[in-house]
C-alpha cells in the first residue's frame, strides 16, 4: 500500500475503483465534474457522459438492478434533475450497489443557489454519508457500496466545493473483485406501478428502522473527548474548520453518517457537556434533529444560514472575540469576478443582442455571463433548458409585439441537457420564438467536457455525433440558420430576420471556445492612430481591452488574436499584427 495527495473528487473516483464498481454515468457540474473526469483512469469501468443527471441515474439504476455496483455523479442543483429515479430507486432498492455523489455549493462559487442536498436524503429516505477530507472521501465511497447492497438502498455521498477541490493524503488499496449480483425477475420489487410500490413503502419503512439503529454504532460517527465541557457536532468540512478553530479546547462528536442521525449516541454525547453547538453550513439539518430529540443545542441562533464558514467565524462564536483574531486573515483579498474569456465566441453574440436592445432568456453555462456589465444583455436565468420553455411563456403573457424583441441563448450542450423538449413545446402550441444556440464545440463552464454534439465519448472515441440543424428540423423547425456570432454585421442582419418571422426560428451561433486546443488564433491586435475614442470596442467588455490616462488600449499579454474587436471598430482603428 501506498499513500498520495488526491482532491477529494479524485478520493471518491479512487474508492469507487477499489469498491469494484462496473458502471459510472455522470452530467457535469461544478464541484462534482473531477470524480467521473479521474474515472477515466480506471479502464475495468465503463464510464460516460449522459445527456443530463436524469439519463444519468437511470443508466446507474439499471446497472445496479442487473447485479452490478454503479454510481452517478452530480452538483446539488444536478440532484434536482435525478430526482424523479432516485426517490423511485429508494423503494426499489439497490442489486449491486447504487451510489449517488451529490456535491453541494455553499457560497455559490459556480451555482445559482445554496440548496443544502441532506434534505433530499430524509425526503427519499436513503441513507448519506458526509466525508470531511480526501481519506473520508475514499473510505467513505467503499462503505457506501456495501451499506447499499446490505441494506438494499441507494447511498448517497454529500460532499461540498471545499472537500471536493481541497487535497489530503489517501491510503491506496488495491480494486476489490466483486462479482456481479445475480439478476433475478422481480416484478414486485422493481416495477413502480401502485400496487406493488404500497407494498415496497412498507420495506422502506422497515429499512429506515435498521439504517437509524445503524447509525448509533457506525464507526464514522466518532467522538473526540478532550475533557471539556463545551461540545461541537460537526460534519464534513466544518469538521475541519473547527478543529482549526478550537483545537482541543473542546469535544466533538463527528458525524459521518448525516443520515438517517442517531439518537442515543446524540443524547449521551450531549449529557456530558453544559454547552453544545452544532455547526453545520447551509440549513440547520442536524440542529432541528437534535432539538426534535430534545437535546438543547447552540445552532443558527449564533450562525448564518449563509455561505460558507471560517475558522475565525466559528472561534468568534464559540472561544470569543479575542480567538477569532488570531485566525482572521489580515490581508484583504482582491475580488475576481467571473468574466468570459478573451475570444469566447459567445461576446459576439451579446454585443449583437444589447445593440438591438432585444429581451434576452438566459440559461447555465459560461454565457449566463452574458448578463454581466457592459454587455448586461441577459434578463432571466432560472435553471438548464428554461430558456427556451420559459422565453415560450414570456411571449403567451406578454402578445407578439414582445416577441419580435425576445430570443433565448442556450448552449449546446445545455441544449441536449433539457432544452431540446421546451423546443418541442414552441413547435407543438404554436409558439413563435427565436433560440439562439451558441455551439462552442464543447461543454464549457465545467472545463471542456465532451457532450453528444462534439462526436466524441468521455474516453475521447469517436460516436456518432448530433447534427442540431437536423435536430432542430425534426422537431418542427423549418427556419434554422447557421451563422458565425464574430461576423457582427451579417450576424446582425440574421437575427434581425428571425426575430420578425411569423414562426419559430433557430439560430446557430457556431465558433468554436477559444480556450480549446484546436482553436489555433494568431497574432495580437493594437490601437491605431486612427482611434477616435468612441470606445465602442469597450462595450465588448473583452478584459485584454482597457482605457488607461483617457485612451483604448489591448494588453498584448491578453490578447488571443480572435479580431473581433476589429469587426466592431466603425473607423477601423484596430488592426490585427500576425507574429
Amino acid at each position: 500500500m501506498s499513500k498520495k495527495l488526491l482532491l477529494g473528487n479524485a478520493a471518491v473516483a479512487r474508492g469507487a475503483w477499489e469498491s469494484g464498481v462496473r458502471v459510472v454515468s455522470s452530467y457535469p457540474g461544478t464541484p462534482s465534474t473531477e470524480i467521473t473526469e479521474n474515472i477515466v483512469q480506471y479502464p475495468e469501468i465503463f464510464v460516460e457522459w449522459a445527456p443530463n443527471e436524469k439519463v444519468a441515474a437511470e443508466v446507474a439504476i439499471g446497472a445496479s438492478i442487473a447485479g452490478g455496483r454503479a454510481m452517478t455523479c452530480c452538483k446539488h442543483v444536478g440532484l434536482n434533475v435525478m430526482a424523479d429515479p432516485v426517490f423511485t430507486a429508494s423503494y426499489i432498492g439497490a442489486n449491486g450497489g447504487l451510489v449517488v455523489c451529490v456535491a453541494d455549493d455553499p457560497g455559490m462559487h459556480s451555482s445559482q443557489n445554496e440548496q443544502d442536498s441532506r434534505h433530499y436524503a430524509k425526503a427519499a429516505k436513503v441513507l448519506m454519508l458526509e466525508p470531511a477530507d480526501s481519506s473520508d472521501c475514499k473510505e467513505y465511497t467503499k462503505l457506501a457500496f456495501e451499506l447499499s447492497e446490505k441494506f438494499d438502498v441507494p447511498a448517497f455521498i454529500r460532499l461540498s466545493t471545499r472537500v471536493s477541490h481541497s487535497q489530503s493524503l489517501v491510503e491506496l488499496c488495491d480494486r476489490e473483485d466483486v462479482e456481479l449480483k445475480p439478476y433475478e425477475k422481480n416484478i414486485a420489487k422493481n416495477v413502480m406501478m401502485p400496487a406493488n410500490a404500497i407494498k415496497r413503502h412498507v420495506v422502506v419503512e422497515e429499512r429506515q428502522n435498521a439504517l437509524v439503529e445503524y447509525a448509533e454504532t457506525a464507526d464514522i460517527n466518532t467522538i473526540e473527548c478532550n475533557g471539556s465541557k463545551i461540545g461541537v457536532i460537526t460534519a464534513g468540512i466544518c469538521d475541519m474548520y473547527a478543529h482549526e478553530a478550537l483545537g482541543n479546547n473542546v469535544n466533538y462528536l463527528k458525524l459521518g453518517m448525516v443520515y438517517p442521525l442517531p439518537v442515543e449516541k446524540i443524547k449521551s454525547f450531549a449529557a456530558e457537556c453544559d454547552k453544545v453547538y452544532v455547526i453545520e453550513e447551509l440549513d440547520p439539518f442536524i440542529e432541528e434533529h437534535c432539538k426534535a430529540i430534545g437535546v438543547d443545542v447552540i445552532g443558527k441562533d449564533a450562525f448564518t444560514l449563509l455561505g460558507e464558514y471560517t475558522p475565525a467565524m466559528i472561534a468568534k462564536v464559540v472561544l470569543g472575540k479575542d480567538s477569532a483574531e488570531s485566525l482572521a486573515v489580515k490581508e484583504s483579498i482582491p475580488v475576481r469576478p467571473p468574466v468570459m474569456c478573451a475570444g469566447c465566441p459567445h461576446r459576439g453574440t451579446f454585443y449583437v443582442l444589447k445593440k438591438l436592445g432585444l429581451t434576452v432568456s438566459g440559461d447555465i453555462g459560461c454565457y449566463t455571463l452574458g448578463a454581466v456589465a457592459p454587455l448586461q444583455s441577459v434578463d432571466t436565468t432560472i435553471c438548464m433548458g428554461a430558456s427556451v420553455s420559459a422565453a415560450h411563456g414570456m411571449a403567451k403573457a406578454r402578445g407578439e409585439a414582445f416577441n419580435k424583441k425576445l430570443v433565448s441563448v442556450i448552449g449546446d450542450s445545455t441544449f441536449m441537457h433539457s432544452g431540446i423538449t421546451g423546443l418541442i413545446d414552441i413547435v407543438y402550441n404554436k409558439g413563435n420564438n427565436t433560440v439562439i444556440i451558441l455551439d462552442n464545440s464543447i461543454t464549457g463552464m465545467t472545463g471542456h467536457q465532451d457532450n453528444p454534439t462534439t462526436g466524441k465519448t468521455i474516453r475521447g472515441e469517436a460516436t456518432k455525433q448530433v447534427d442540431l440543424l437536423k435536430l432542430c428540423q425534426a422537431v418542427g423547425i423549418d427556419h434554422v440558420v447557421v451563422a458565425d456570432p464574430f461576423d457582427v454585421k451579417t450576424f446582425e442582419k440574421v437575427v434581425k430576420q428571425e426575430v420578425e418571422r411569423d414562426e419559430p426560428s433557430v439560430i446557430i451561433a457556431q465558433r468554436p471556445c477559444a480556450l480549446l486546443k484546436t482553436v489555433k488564433y494568431s497574432g495580437t491586435c493594437k490601437i491605431t492612430d486612427k482611434c477616435r475614442k468612441c470606445k465602442i470596442c469597450m462595450k465588448l467588455g473583452c478584459p485584454a481591452i482597457t482605457v488607461r490616462d483617457g485612451a483604448v488600449i489591448i494588453d498584448a499579454t491578453q490578447c488571443n488574436g480572435c479580431g473581433l474587436c476589429t469587426n466592431v471598430c466603425p473607423f477601423g482603428a484596430i488592426e490585427k499584427e500576425e507574429k
